[in-house]
């Protein structure tokens, strides 16, 4: 799938979708990426500003439902690889409001195959041509699998699928329709389910922005029931260097886990993050001039506003990703050390008030 092309990245204003785009461009600067985003709540058009200038790079505001539109994209821009990012992702909300999910994660993925078949498959064989060669890359999660007890070995890709949560079984039906379009159609798919990502252009609502953020406006930081939730983290750049590897070298009809080999009970990412606080603050004036509501983080106790609430239903215990498949195959490595990782995350969020303070402050997530 390598050599010059166009990519078509649904979801792409979104926090994982940006960061890959931002990553594409600058890997491969012969490529066009097209984004197309209906721009809801965890859209931002602003996580695009860094490539907006870009000849190779255009945005559509647009809905994944609408499949004249994406028909329309796909032909007329002569586009072989969709890359499917976009979903509704917060649990929460998938609790309190599951219709966005169905409507975006289940008929959203199924609008987007039907056009693929129809552009990719069906119309080529219309006019007596062979289908050109094609990749639609869908974006899963770890979640699709369930829980896992403290001792489990992590989630494989033969793991059974076992949702707990509105949001991971839209994601679970969304993944069993990609995989039927190969099998039945002959669509040339593959599949990722990552771990928990971390990065830049993360929206407020989840658990790292969402602490850095409170801590800066000195608000408590909430933690679901015993804090002793365990994930595996995932720096968002090498998540995009992982799709990379899929896209390019993976197997048709294949699916990939990419995690970061990085397990941390959410307690102790609320205190690591808590330190980091604490240090940057530490005997700067003007960081503390710029943040004059970061009380506890100036006198060096983010600590304090660790504040523990009714755990969430149905909140799954422990995820944890085996990449063994990705990395045997495609030689797949994290780049990015969490401890690296974090510090660049946290600078990143001290840095880019503008960006953050515009985004509402969400409920707690993992």
């Amino acid at each position: 799938m390598q050599g010059n092309k166009t990519l078509l990245v649904t979801g792409g204003a979104g926090f994982i979708g940006a960061n890959f785009v931002h990553y594409w461009l600058q890997t491969y600067p012969q490529d066009k990426v097209i984004v197309l985003d209906a721009l809801t709540y965890a859209g931002n058009k602003a996580n695009l500003d860094p490539v907006v200038e870009n000849s190779n790079f255009k945005f559509v505001h647009g809905d994944i439902c609408d499949q004249a539109l994406v028909e329309k994209l796909l032909r007329e821009n002569s586009i072989t690889t969709l890359v499917h990012f976009a979903a509704e992702s917060h649990v929460d909300r998938s609790i309190t409001g599951p219709d966005a999910f169905i409507e975006t994660n289940i008929i959203g993925t199924y609008t987007l195959l039907k056009a693929a078949k129809k552009v990719w498959l069906d119309e080529p064989k219309e006019q007596g041509l062979e289908p050109p060669r094609h990749r639609f890359h869908h974006v899963s999660t770890d979640e699709v699998y369930g829980t896992l007890e403290p001792n489990e070995p992590a989630f494989k890709e033969d793991t059974a699928y076992a949702p707990n949560s509105p949001y991971s079984a839209s994601k679970a039906a969304s993944d069993h329709l990609v995989r039927a379009y190969h099998h039945t159609y002959g669509l040339e798919v593959t599949t990722s389910n990552c771990s928990n990502n971390y990065g830049p252009y993360h929206f407020p609502e989840k658990l790292i922005p969402l602490i850095i953020t409170n801590i800066l406006h000195d608000k408590p930081l909430p933690i679901y029931g015993d804090g002793k939730q365990v994930r595996d983290w995932l720096y968002v750049e090498d998540h995009a260097r992982g799709i990379d590897l899929v896209i390019n070298e993976g197997r048709i009809g294949e699916n990939y886990n990419i995690g970061g080999h990085n397990e941390w009970q959410n307690i102790d990412i609320v205190k690591l993050v808590c330190k980091l606080m604490n240090e940057v603050f530490a005997d700067n004036s003007a960081l503390a001039a710029q943040y004059p509501l970061a009380k506890a983080a100036a006198i060096g106790k983010s600590e304090s506003l660790i504040s523990y609430v009714e755990d969430r239903a149905g909140h799954d215990r422990r995820y944890a990703i085996d990449a063994t498949k990705t990395t045997t195959e495609l030689g797949y490595k994290p780049q990015e050390s969490f401890e690296s990782g974090i510090v660049k995350t946290v600078k990143w969020y001290i840095e880019n008030n503008a960006w953050w303070s515009e985004s509402c402050q969400g409920n707690f997530d993992d």
